[in-house]
């Protein structure tokens, strides 16, 4: 369920925390600890973004026993529409016991503050898509459906304390966020699927550690193969985000067999711009580009179809 893009960023962080701690606080076992980390944060963070969603549709009870307390309570006042409260998704997902436990085991139901909540909530109920939704009676498992993707896509996405809000929480935010839209999508049309325990299938775990051991283990080697292609480059001044992402797309060349070339290449080529300089991209095509040369005259390549 997670990409294969992600787990490159992460990877991409974990070596790059790694260059910047003392080298004598590194022990056995401190490069995988460090990368479980930040795979367990979008854990985390998928986690939250749902229970977000729950918090904000459970708000419309708090609105109504707050307006029905009031001294001089409308018509309106006492008769506030509830219907989303009941919401079968919210109880399917609060249901799930290994949902609980991640909300138990990182302490997330201290999370929105209720101010927050009552602005998205009001947000929400003052849209037409909200509107519609509480004007039928009935529960449709497909409007039932809707109206959380709605807050999700429409409410929470969009409003900008909320997404300053996970930034605030979540340190890695945005390099999750993308892919967020995709696992919440996904889980909503498909939630028997998901394992809130384990959103990263064993396949690609394994690939995440076996791409950051193996750039930690053949890092000389790798530099061996990049420097001579610098030229008028130092290679000291090269941007550290750069070299980590030539190394890793190096190691993908060499012992990832079953990962085609053209996709490391252009996988690298989207992590540069995304993460470090405006001509990042460009430059590290052309680097890997004529390391992948060499490599292939000296027939050091071995690709093979990926697995079924």
């Amino acid at each position: 369920m997670i990409s294969r893009r992600n787990i490159r960023v992460k990877v991409m962080q974990t070596l790059y925390a790694l260059e910047t701690m003392e080298q004598s606080t590194i022990k056995p076992g401190t490069a995988t600890s460090l990368l479980n980390e930040k795979l367990e944060q979008t854990r985390q963070i998928f986690t939250y973004l749902l229970y977000s969603i729950i918090r904000v549709a459970q708000y419309a009870e708090t609105d109504a026993q707050t307006r029905a307390n009031k001294h001089l309570p409308s018509e309106a006042d006492l008769h506030v529409n509830t219907k989303i409260a009941g919401n079968e998704f919210l109880y399917q997902i609060l249901s799930d016991s290994d949902f609980k436990v991640n909300l138990e085991q990182w302490k997330l139901k201290y999370l929105p503050d209720n101010e927050l909540l009552r602005k998205l909530y009001n947000e929400l109920a003052a849209s037409d898509t909200y509107k519609t939704y509480i004007a039928d009676e009935t529960r449709v498992r497909s409007s039932e459906k809707h109206i959380l993707e709605f807050i999700y896509n429409d409410i929470l996405s969009k409003n900008e304390s909320f997404q300053q809000h996970m930034e605030d929480q979540f340190a890695h935010w945005t390099d999750d966020a993308e892919m967020m839209h995709l696992l919440i999508g996904n889980y909503f049309n498909k939630p028997q699927l998901f394992n809130f325990l384990q959103l990263i299938s064993k396949e690609k775990l394994d690939y995440a550690r076996e791409l950051l051991l193996t750039v930690i283990d053949k890092k000389d080697y790798c530099l061996e193969l990049i420097k001579p292609k610098l030229q008028n480059w130092d290679s000291e001044r090269i941007a550290a985000v750069d070299m980590l992402l030539m190394e890793m797309g190096v190691c993908e060349f060499l012992y990832f067999p079953t990962i085609p070339i053209k996709v490391t290449i252009n996988e690298y080529i989207d992590l540069a711009k995304a993460y470090s300089t405006p001509q990042s991209g460009q430059f590290i095509n052309g680097i890997l580009d004529n390391v992948l040369k060499e490599l292939e005259q000296q027939q050091l390549i071995q690709k093979t179809d990926r697995k079924k």
